[in-house]
């Protein structure tokens, strides 16, 4: 009998985006596989490019306690059904729930990784409530995979979980870098002539990228705030990839107003041609305020692309100050407006830590690597499991 494990979201996206690849690669290795999460627009086109199929359990991101509880119950009859070997789960409330159910029904192997913490960003009660979540999560596993040592860190300080249950896969990150996809060799003469034609450049403009949801959590007020106060905003263009999510921890409408309406701001919604926009870009920012570890950082290594980011758990797991980026304490504006200026004038230094990066990130957090690695993380913990039965 082939292994079977069941993979679990909270949103198709997160399967589409953070796990690409993953379960056509257990497919592959004759391993029986079902993704879950709630239902939306992209489960086709997951289905098709993962060769497995998926099942819809309703989940919200929000804190919803009878719509939770009820996919708690269906959860746990469909893993009755199934008898998986595994259950491992990606995201928040993907994490909570699946965990609770996979424990009540037995699953013997019940992994969990954390990719960021709510509670980093978060004060009050709403912090000691999300704290308590991510310690129940961690109880009902049997496994907890940190996806950066500077989280892994984390949980162990706050006492979230004890370290007998803890690993970091390989070197972090949830699935590495695709080398193929992100490469400035394999890039469309078509989809570049298309970024070009969103951000209209000058000649000779420099080119500022963020990519992310356009939310509080990811720094676009200090970003936005940062850039219109540099000095070279006549010179450069700020370019927003990502889209407004106004439901969960919206930007402040003076910010947002600001985005639609200044004319060296580019707002773009989201696009799969991420990789093309980097290669227009001179330099990436990430001033995101809390991360797991970072696939955007990842993904501007990759792409030889210079890196400014916030100085917060996961960011500074990959890039080390002055050695493979520039490094701004996490909300400051003043500081990274200084990065901004620097970037911008020291191109040729900027280049050379991009360099830095592109080495590192080849090294280490090539997407094949960190599947083969997960793969045998799984199978050592068949073989333990079935040792002790």
């Amino acid at each position: 009998m082939m292994p079977k494990i069941i993979r679990i979201t909270t949103v198709p996206l997160s399967l589409k985006l953070l796990l690409a690849g993953q379960m056509n690669f257990l497919r592959e290795k004759g391993w029986d596989i079902i993704m879950v999460s709630s239902g939306g627009s992209e489960i086709k086109s997951i289905e098709k490019k993962e060769n497995v199929r998926h099942e819809i359990i309703p989940f919200t991101r929000q804190i919803t306690p009878w719509q939770d509880l009820k996919c708690v119950i269906k959860l746990y009859f469909l893993l009755k059904k199934e008898k998986p070997n595994i259950v491992h789960t990606h995201t928040p409330k993907a994490g909570l729930l699946g965990m609770i159910a996979a424990n009540l029904a037995g699953v013997p192997i019940r992994i969990h990784t954390v990719a960021g913490i709510l509670a980093m960003a978060s004060n009050g009660r709403r912090k000691k409530f999300l704290e308590k979540a991510e310690k129940f999560t961690y109880s009902n596993a049997t496994n907890i995979w940190p996806n950066s040592k500077g989280l892994y860190d984390f949980v162990l300080k706050q006492k979230l979980c004890p370290e007998s249950k803890m690993r970091v896969i390989a070197k972090g990150s949830s699935n590495g870098v695709d080398l193929e996809k992100f490469n400035r060799k394999a890039l469309k003469e078509n989809h570049l002539v298309a970024a070009t034609m969103r951000i209209l450049p000058s000649e000779d403009e420099y080119l500022i990228l963020a990519v992310g949801r356009l939310v509080k959590d990811k720094g676009v007020e200090e970003l936005v705030e940062a850039f219109l106060g540099s000095k070279i905003v006549n010179q450069s263009k700020l370019i927003l990839l990502g889209e407004f999510e106004q439901k969960l921890n919206p930007l402040n409408p003076t910010t947002i107003q600001t985005i639609q309406d200044h004319p060296r701001i580019v707002q773009i919604d989201w696009t799969d041609h991420v990789a093309h926009y980097m290669a227009l870009a001179d330099v990436l920012v990430h001033a995101s305020h809390r991360e797991g570890f970072p696939n955007v950082l990842l993904e501007a290594g990759a792409m030889q692309l210079p890196v400014i980011c916030s100085d917060i758990i996961g960011n500074t797991d990959l890039i080390s100050q002055q050695k493979t980026g520039l490094i701004f304490p996490v909300k400051n504006v003043e500081v990274l407006r200084e990065a901004l200026e620097f970037a911008f004038v020291k191109r040729d230094h900027m280049i050379a830590l991009a360099e830095n990066l592109y080495q590192e990130v080849k090294t280490n957090y090539n997407r094949k690597f960190l599947q083969e690695s997960i793969f045998s993380a799984y199978q050592e913990l068949l073989k333990a499991h079935q040792t002790n039965e």
